[in-house]
């Protein structure tokens, strides 16, 4: 995803300095068929793709499980995760994100793209996962808005509403000045790491006995 991040309000830049762009901002895709293609999304609300370094750690956690899996990225924000999953091979991607122009620019870069296997959801992330209605996720990415509570409020919808198939995997991001949120019995860490104010961590679910 891309983390919302809320700028100073004495110098309209982000917390790390940079200045707010104008109105649209850049990803580039780093690995898997897409790679080094470059995508634009609108500057909503100071969203920013997850970096390059933190996308290629996840990513080489998820080496094994990427290719043909059922992917599902709240809060898409850029797509950054999502598309580089599809990017790396796999089957299908679930967006969503409730900022209407950011829904637009994803289905516009996934057109781009020429990729037919992303669906973008206009919704809020609680709202969605109120009601499943189709097959649960091999992998879930999650990197909310930091100091809103929401991975306290979405880890019991996930596990209730059984969005993950058994052995799934989740991808978590927070800011590091706080502990990871307590997970729901059965999820088990399996990586996790910190750089500058963010920690990311991915865990196994209910992983089924070999």
């Amino acid at each position: 995803m891309a983390r919302r991040k809320p700028a100073n309000r004495k110098t309209g830049q982000t917390p790390a300095g940079r200045a707010l762009s104008s109105g649209t901002g850049e990803l580039r895709i780093i690995g898997g068929d897409w790679r080094s293609r470059k995508l634009r999304f609108p500057d909503a609300g100071g969203v920013r793709p997850s970096p390059a370094r933190t996308r290629e750690t996840l990513f080489n956690w998820l080496n094994f499980q990427i290719a043909g899996s059922d992917c599902l990225d709240l809060f898409a924000g850029s797509g950054a995760l999502s598309l580089e999953a599809l990017s790396r091979g796999a089957a299908n991607a679930t967006l969503v994100d409730h900022t209407p122009a950011l829904a637009s620019a994803l289905r516009d870069n996934l057109r781009l793209l020429k990729s037919d296997k992303g669906v973008v959801v206009c919704q809020d992330a609680e709202s969605f996962l109120a009601n499943r209605q189709r097959p649960p996720f091999d992998i879930v990415f999650m990197d909310p808005p930091f100091r809103q509570g929401w991975l306290e409020r979405l880890f019991p919808l996930l596990e209730t509403g059984q969005w993950i198939k058994p052995g799934g995997w989740v991808y978590v991001e927070h800011e590091s000045e706080r502990a990871t949120p307590p997970v729901p019995a059965g999820w088990m860490l399996h990586r996790q790491k910190t750089a500058g104010q963010v920690t990311y961590s991915l865990y196994r679910v209910n992983p089924e006995t070999d």
